[in-house]
């Protein structure tokens, strides 16, 4: 349980999961308002930092600790009281299911005094989540979750505040883990007597930042190193290259293939520059599509020839013949227009390329996954 300055619910909140659990670590990262001595004479561990480090920062104390003591799996609750130690249980179950799973309670906001900020955020984030990962994660600022502590040394995490819930969650799922939500109840005491300790303009302005830096990697064709668990059940680490051979052997869906390369060709060739490259990374996230192949069919968009066919095809609608004539005066003087038939062209071309692009992989894709049925 992480702690700052919830001196008013700590205690209560405790004496909840020690009904029902043996273990509990409370983290109190600088507080000063005296909530660790609240916990006095109960049953569990306090560990302090000498100064507010993070929610983040408290966590991974937690973890260190947990795993020097051979513990799996660390589970977090937020002091303010607004989780309910009843909905422990739930994420255990899935966590016995899926042993190598973070699983993440998700609150049900069909409850009086939800803050219009908190439903904000969960919108804001879960809309970036799915353009990051292609995954749609419904709370991914619950504050309730169950993590197997193979994730914490797994990952490279950089984010110390309440920022560090969404980036573990991202690079989990970028790196091959599952992310499991389960619904749990929650509560939220009316404003005047509500203590939350997220600042608005700071806090969100590091989670702003976090995005910023998760979907300029997720813009990156590079794939990301791989975690699985072996046939023992260790979670194992993978190359690059047999993030390949793996890929290879899961013989991936051609339609995806040909959907990715379609979609890639269709915004590099359209006419609106820089636009076209969010919409295309959007996509990509949202549509769950092949970031290698989307982004390298974008590349067979790339001048002279594709704008010049848009140009060639706009001049066709406009005026009923080709563009023949190619001097100072048609490229120079005329720049707005060609400007003008470059984007009125590439309405048609966009469409058209990424069809036949996409029909091609498609058909590379069946006739290569035929051939792998052949030799197996």
């Amino acid at each position: 349980m992480p702690l700052f300055n919830h001196a008013a619910t700590v205690s209560g909140v405790a004496r909840e999961v020690l009904r029902r659990y043996a273990e509990l670590l409370v983290v109190d990262d600088g507080s000063t308002d005296g909530g660790a001595a609240t916990l006095d004479g109960l049953p569990l561990t306090v560990l302090r930092h000498a100064a507010n480090r993070g929610k983040g920062a408290a966590i991974l104390t937690a973890a260190r600790w947990a795993r020097e003591r051979g513990f799996t799996h660390l589970l977090t609750i937020d002091a303010d009281g607004q989780h309910f130690p009843d909905d422990i249980e739930i994420l255990l179950a899935r966590g016995r299911e899926w042993p190598n799973a973070i699983v993440i309670g998700a609150r049900d906001f069909n409850t009086p005094n939800v803050p219009a900020a908190s439903r904000f955020g969960r919108q804001f984030s879960a809309f970036w989540a799915r353009v990051q990962t292609g995954r749609a994660v419904g709370d991914i600022q619950s504050g309730l979750r169950l993590y197997p502590l193979t994730v914490f040394a797994a990952l490279r995490l950089g984010a110390r505040r309440y920022a560090f819930e969404v980036e573990i969650v991202i690079k989990a799922l970028w790196h091959g883990f599952t992310v499991s939500e389960v619904p749990v109840r929650v509560h939220y005491p009316p404003a005047r007597e509500r203590v939350s300790h997220f600042h608005q303009w700071r806090d969100n302005l590091r989670v702003a930042l976090l995005n910023t830096r998760l979907t300029a990697r997720a813009l990156l064709p590079i794939p990301h190193r791989q975690f699985i668990a072996d046939g023992d059940g260790q979670v194992t680490a993978l190359n690059p290259c047999q993030v390949v051979l793996a890929q290879l052997r899961r013989r991936e869906n051609p339609l995806r293939l040909g959907v990715s390369a379609a979609w890639g060709v269709f915004w590099g060739s359209l006419a609106l520059p820089g636009a076209r490259q969010m919409f295309l990374l959007w996509g990509v996230g949202w549509f769950n599509l092949n970031r290698l192949i989307a982004f390298s069919a974008e590349k067979l968009a790339l001048p002279p020839l594709v704008p010049a066919l848009c140009i060639e095809a706009g001049h066709r609608l406009r005026h009923g013949e080709w563009l023949t004539e190619f001097s100072w005066r048609t490229l120079g003087w005329q720049f707005l227009d060609r400007c003008w038939e470059w984007i009125l062209g590439s309405l048609l071309v966009a469409p058209a390329l990424a069809l036949t692009v996409g029909a091609a992989v498609w058909l590379l894709g069946k006739v290569l996954r035929h051939g792998v049925n052949l030799v197996k």
